[in-house]
């Protein structure tokens, strides 16, 4: 059944798009590069495992890392090759972390390794978590939170709607786009792994305006037998968030600091279902991901599948980039990370590319003092008061800051993005945040010391 519905959350921005220049290009296979370098931080939670060793050689899809704990994912070879060094390799936040670099074989056919299947009829609901966390899968829509631990019904909670996020309202991006066109039975495969999974007695494909031609795809393609229910909603940024979609499609809030399943529902990403319908009936591991590449300083602009792993220099070595490229971020251009290192590589969350020449950046010459406008109150999806919280993040009043739900700032940038004065407040609350947890980890650390 499809289904438009008028109502979204409140507030919320409406920046350009920029789709038009990758939304109608095929999903093509990039190349694969002759040293692969992977980190072993690319989830939420603990680092998985390495378990190989120098000078030995692996097969594409391999066990290569395994999961070093509960909220934690193993890792796969990407390529056929030789491991050649096991040491520290850069990451996108600026620290090292346990690397491999493996050599892929120059004449393999990279074919990948089979596994053992997760039966969709006989498998139990911990069979089907266990199965997602040996394949390596983390949430593709950018967060790469485990997607086991996700699925996780927690007691005494259930699970009544299962909601597939397609909204993708990241300017730039149109990954999940593209795997809605050409993934269908992959999705829907997933979606019958997923309602096993959390027991939820019915589906929501939530999807953006701006992609009608994958609401009408994908309503076509719908198996008899699943009852999935297509809803369209208007554009606006931040609907991709797991909390404003709910609202959104569901007309439920999700509480302060609380989580979707506390109104019984689940939010997984579109291309994170087609993952589980494509691995899980093979028993394999993920090794290669959708990535958006574009941006005005991009000449092979498009949605590649790219093994992780991929030395980013390489990748923009492959796509052609402008001679006076300023600077490239990894993800969107509202919640995205500037790229500083370009030896740093594809990982699993890594949902694009974006490169922009100088005369695209605007930078302003000069940081305004806060003229309580009150435009970045009207912006924030979630009612707080940005300047109000800037304000305290420029006295280091963080207690003050929590008490004025700080934590439950998800860094949208809505926020900086209409600042007249333009004040950093993003950079602001993600610096704030990472104060106050240092902050609870220590505390907590000293109450186990002291009992």
């Amino acid at each position: 059944m499809l289904n438009f519905r008028t109502n979204t959350f409140k507030n919320g921005i409406h920046p350009p798009e920029h789709k038009r220049e990758t939304n109608g290009l095929p999903i093509r296979q990039f190349p694969f590069a002759p040293v692969i370098i992977l980190p072993m931080v690319q989830h939420i939670g603990a680092p998985s495992k390495i378990m190989v060793v120098e000078g030995q050689e692996v097969v594409r899809g391999q066990l290569i890392a395994q999961a070093d704990g509960y909220v934690s994912v193993p890792m796969h070879a990407p390529v056929s090759g030789t491991i050649r060094k096991i040491v520290n390799v850069p990451t996108i936040s600026g620290k090292m972390a346990p690397g491999i670099f493996l050599e892929a074989f120059p004449s393999s056919t990279q074919e990948v390794q089979e596994g053992t299947p997760v039966n969709l009829e006989s498998a139990t609901t911990e069979e089907i978590l266990q199965g997602i966390q040996n394949a390596g899968i983390v949430g593709l829509g950018g967060a790469a939170f485990p997607t086991h631990v996700k699925l996780k019904i927690p007691e005494g909670k259930h699970c009544e709607v299962l909601i597939i996020n397609g909204i993708e309202c990241e300017p730039y991006l149109t990954t999940d786009h593209r795997v809605m066109l050409e993934q269908a039975q992959d999705i829907f495969t997933g979606i019958r792994y997923l309602l096993k999974a959390t027991g939820a007695t019915r589906v929501i494909i939530g999807i953006e305006a701006n992609k009608q031609d994958a609401v009408d795809h994908l309503e076509a393609n719908i198996p008899n037998d699943l009852q999935v229910s297509i809803k369209v909603v208007p554009v606006k940024y931040p609907q991709g968030s797991e909390k404003m979609l709910i609202t959104s499609l569901l007309d439920r809030e999700v509480p302060s600091g609380g989580l979707p399943i506390e109104v019984h529902a689940v939010v997984v990403n579109v291309a994170t279902t087609a993952e589980i319908g494509r691995l899980l009936p093979h028993g394999r591991g993920i090794q290669e991901r959708v990535i958006t590449i574009t941006g005005p300083g991009i000449k092979k602009k498009g949605n590649y599948l790219i093994p992780i792993g991929t030395p980013l220099r390489y990748v923009l070595e492959q796509v052609g980039v402008d001679g006076e490229i300023s600077e490239v971020y990894m993800g969107g251009p509202m919640m995205g990370t500037a790229v500083s290192n370009l030896d740093i590589s594809i990982v699993k969350g890594t949902s694009g590319i974006l490169a922009f020449t100088e005369k695209d950046v605007i930078r302003p010459e000069k940081i305004y003092p806060c003229i309580k406008c009150g435009a970045c109150v009207d912006a924030c999806p979630l009612f707080l008061n940005p300047s109000r919280l800037g304000i305290l993040a420029k006295f280091e009043a963080y207690d003050q800051m929590t008490e004025h739900h700080l934590m439950d700032c998800f860094e949208c940038g809505s926020c900086s993005y209409v600042c007249p004065a333009h004040i950093p407040l993003v950079q602001y609350f993600r610096l704030s945040k990472s104060i106050v947890r240092k902050r609870q980890a220590a505390a907590k650390q000293t109450l186990e010391y002291v009992q």
